[in-house]
């Protein structure tokens, strides 16, 4: 059990260091993979609701502490995607990577209208159109791609860590 929590907690630190200083060298249409959305939706997808609220937490916290305008905004979003996606998988939960890739691509678009809305519309920034298209679709094309290869490699160390576990077990 212990084993599950210091991997994750190393994968969220993991994914922050990429996508606060690795990613930053491979901007697309000036925009980076958010890895600590694709890091919260796999653990949440994988593990559930209380995983991806934690997780959620965590990776927001990180995000809040590192470039947040608004302490626990981050925190706050992050905490209602991992919640959210952890409810859909008592309801979709398949081996493809269909519908990690979609829950990745929705839970990206989600947090750039919570995000146009807390930082732009608040202060009176109505150009949610070109924000949609120069940051928001971009964002959320570049993070579902990463996030079906990072989403695998999470899968995987889960089903290691997982066999592990049973094996202790026995």
């Amino acid at each position: 059990m212990i084993r599950k929590k210091i991997t994750a907690a190393i994968i969220i630190l993991i994914g922050f260091l990429l996508q606060t200083s690795v990613f930053r060298s491979f901007e697309l249409a000036n925009v980076v993979p958010n890895m600590l959305l694709i890091v919260t939706v796999s653990y949440a997808y994988l593990r559930g609701r209380t995983s991806g609220l934690l997780i959620g937490f965590v990776c927001g916290l990180l995000l809040d502490m590192y470039c947040g305008s608004v302490m626990g905004l981050y925190a706050f979003i992050f905490m209602s995607i991992g919640f959210l996606i952890g409810f859909c998988r008592k309801f979709y939960f398949t081996d493809t990577l269909a519908l990690p890739f979609i829950l990745i691509s929705v839970s990206d678009l989600v947090y750039g209208f919570y995000y146009f809305i807390t930082e732009f519309l608040m202060r009176g920034k109505l150009a949610f159109g070109y924000y949609f298209l120069h940051v928001i679709l971009p964002e959320m094309l570049y993070t579902a791609i990463v996030g079906i290869v990072i989403y695998r490699l999470i899968k995987v160390l889960e089903q290691i860590i997982n066999k592990a576990y049973i094996r202790e077990e026995d």
